[in-house]
């Protein structure tokens, strides 16, 4: 696990850096993409660099980590939209080429068995984008879930519904109680993971994540038995590691042509 630690525009960079030289030697790259506040500076990035460097994602397909069950197609926070807006709307992704879990299927298990089935089709995910909740969720298995788990139905906790509520008003009762949402062993199954988090909110999950043991309690500590991990932080969000400053020494040395 590789551990970036440096200000917030900085990472939104390192991590578009990472998506953009997969892309280029690859372009027909499979990605992950999250939704949250922490990806957003990548989209915008990866936006300019479409827009004024011919970043191009035309054979690119991508699959989305999660989405609510239950909220009308033409919500705004429904994670399809949210993602259409942020960031598929902005470049040149295909017709169709962005999938999601179909949180308004009539019938959701067989539905997250057939989100697993389309991502296996295409071999995989090659680069998996991440945020962390301050319970140490990603996406949205929540703490005690399966370290085993694949794409399913979960029931969220007070906690991510009340830190959700900001996109729906601030009202809690707004926000839905169930979602489909890949599984901890679906994530783990992609090539790279890039995980992003800010401020000093998550500083106790990073913490978790980055140096504290493997538990379901901390889903994202899984991601410590992956191959490839980076964890980009700002300073805040890094203020409860015990190695910050070894983070830092071992990026600052690192031959700038090994890339992310």
């Amino acid at each position: 696990m590789e551990v970036v630690i440096g200000p917030g525009p900085e990472l939104g960079r390192l991590a578009a850096n990472a998506i953009e030289h997969l892309v280029r030697a690859q372009p027909d790259a499979v990605l992950g993409l999250a939704t949250g506040s922490s990806p957003l500076a990548v989209y915008d990035e990866l936006a300019r660099r479409h827009a004024e460097e011919g970043l191009t994602f035309a054979r690119v397909r991508a699959f989305m980590l999660d989405e609510y069950v239950g909220l009308a197609a033409d919500h705004p926070e429904r994670y399809r939209n949210v993602i259409e807006r942020e960031i598929a709307s902005r470049v040149d992704f295909a017709p169709g080429a962005v999938r999601g879990p179909d949180g308004l299927a009539d019938d959701l298990v067989l539905a997250c068995a057939a989100y697993e089935e389309a991502i296996a089709e295409v071999g995989g995910v090659d680069l998996q984008l991440l945020g962390i909740g301050t319970d140490g969720h990603i996406a949205f298995n929540e703490p005690g879930s399966s370290l085993a788990s694949r794409t399913r139905i979960k029931t969220l906790t007070r906690q991510t519904r009340e830190d959700n509520a900001r996109f729906f008003g601030g009202d809690v009762d707004q926000v839905p109680q169930h979602c489909l949402t890949q599984g901890l062993a679906t994530i783990m199954a992609a090539r790279h993971v890039v995980l992003l988090a800010t401020g000093r909110g998550k500083a106790e999950a990073v913490h978790q994540l980055v140096e504290g043991p493997v538990s379901a309690m901390w889903p994202a500590t899984i991601l410590q038995h992956h191959p490839h991990v980076t964890v980009l932080v700002d300073d805040a969000a890094a203020s409860r590691l015990q190695l910050a400053d070894y983070y830092r020494e071992t990026f600052a040395s690192k031959p700038r042509w090994q890339g992310l």
